[in-house]
């Protein structure tokens, strides 16, 4: 792109630094500046329409340019803009934002306690562990184990359990107390004549042998996305979460599900840990809790966490931990119409029936040379691509593939992301059988484009 000067294009160079993004690559081929959004695409300031693969960030469940989301907005906002949750006040959004979320828990849960981005939800569930442990009087159990390839968000304590080596790398991350366990990507890590039972045999016998390595009286918690998200869409082997949950209840370690992707319907249950039969202590929510029309983010705690919380704050005499913009009024009024269009339209159901044609369609790109595994459950999936697919491997620099067939899909009006060497997929909960069709169509046509350049 030739940036003219004073364009939007070359003005977002001048003034704006960009997340996920190579600064100075930016500074030579600027922004694609998105001007609107209808459902499952969105515009450029050029006038050219893509259909959004990815939901924005894995988030915009009900599509976007959704009216009564904005209508929600404004009529909060005539009647109570803004208030906070501290010393005892509360609103009428956020109580019934609460209420709706316990409800809607797929295992029993005690209260409900808002932040602004899946970030800082995961972000003060470390905190709250540790606030537990010292209400308990377990001042060594603090450590938190994670998963390579984990993604839980970017603040500095939620990057430390991210197990992306970019979420790290220049930041000194992670901090101290924070440890990984074994990817479960059966494709990639299973070893030959290895049964995917086996192989999720092998992830909790690692994660028991971490666990007794570090002392079991110092792992406060384990945390785990249902179906791993930012590191590649990883759905994890058949029995892995049955087998994980038995280490933990036998070493008496709290079990916190990530369901900031996975949650309100993607994996086409309302939770994912509905889909993976677990049973967590804490949920942390986000994206499709609003379908990211404000940031607004959850955690879900149960009683064993809340209560030895409740006795610690009353011996200290507060619980000192809050945001300005916990349970915004505006965003939780949002975020309690996204849901009840989502219930009402039955969006849920809808990705459940439309799921085993998404999953089959873009199954059929496993005939193209350059890809070597399609995996996905619900409505989110990643193809990941190679250039030797006995090796699994490729003769590109770690990234460069995928980063290549993301500007050509682009190019034929999709948007999806690059991860890694896989491609992956997360459109909206509206998605039809024309758009996934579109989709592998212009998929397809990428990876064709790219192959004859190599």
């Amino acid at each position: 792109m030739t940036l003219q000067p004073n364009s939007i294009e070359a003005r977002d160079v001048a003034y704006h630094m960009h997340s996920y993004t190579n600064a100075r690559r930016h500074e030579e081929v600027g922004p694609i500046v998105i001007e609107s959004g209808e459902g499952m695409h969105v515009t450029d300031t050029d006038g050219k329409r893509y259909i959004e693969a990815m939901a924005g960030l894995w988030s915009v469940a009900i599509g976007f340019g959704e009216k009564r989301l904005a209508d929600a907005a404004s009529r909060q906002m005539q009647k109570l803009n803004y208030y906070h949750t501290f010393t005892h006040k509360s609103h009428v959004p956020a109580i019934e934002l609460a209420e709706k979320l316990i409800a809607m828990a797929p295992v029993k849960m005690s209260k409900a306690y808002f932040t602004n981005s899946g970030s800082e939800a995961n972000d003060t569930m470390i905190k709250l562990v540790r606030y537990r442990s010292n209400a308990l009087g377990q001042p060594l159990k603090k450590k938190i184990i994670s998963r390579i390839k984990g993604y839980h968000g970017v603040t500095l304590a939620s990057a430390s359990l991210t197990g992306l080596p970019n979420n790290h790398r220049s930041f000194d991350l992670p901090m101290e107390g924070i440890l990984h366990t074994t990817c479960p990507h059966y494709w990639r890590e299973g070893h030959e004549g290895e049964s995917e039972e086996d192989f999720a045999s092998r992830c909790a016998a690692d994660l028991e042998a971490l666990i007794m390595a570090e002392g079991p009286e110092t792992i406060a918690a384990f945390i785990g996305e249902p179906v791993m998200g930012a590191g590649g869409v990883i759905v994890p082997p058949k029995t892995y979460w049955e087998k994980i949950q038995a280490v933990l209840k036998k070493h008496d370690i709290l079990l916190v599900a990530d369901e900031v992707i996975c949650g309100f319907g993607r994996t086409g249950r309302t939770f994912g840990s509905e889909t993976y039969g677990i049973e967590p202590d804490i949920m942390t929510l986000s994206k499709a809790l609003s379908s990211s029309y404000l940031p607004i983010s959850a955690l879900l705690i149960n009683d064993r966490v809340y209560q030895p919380v409740a006795d610690e704050s009353s011996q200290i005499g507060t619980f000192g931990h809050g945001y300005t913009a916990s349970g915004h009024p505006v965003a939780a009024a949002v975020a309690l119409e996204n849901l009840a269009i989502i219930e009402e339209r039955g969006l849920m159901e809808h990705a459940a029936e439309m799921a085993p044609y998404f999953q089959a369609q873009l199954g059929t790109l496993l005939d193209h040379p350059l890809v070597g595994e399609v995996r996905g459950v619900g409505l989110i999936a990643a193809v990941e691509l190679v250039t030797d697919k006995a090796a699994k491997s490729s003769v590109q620099p770690a990234g460069a593939l995928a980063a290549k067939a993301f500007g050509f899909i682009q190019a034929n009006g999709v948007i999806l992301r690059a991860i890694g060497d896989a491609l992956a997929f997360c459109p909206p909960l509206i998605v039809e059988r024309e758009h996934v069709d579109t989709i592998v169509a212009a998929t397809r046509k990428g990876l064709d484009e790219l192959q004859a350049t190599l």
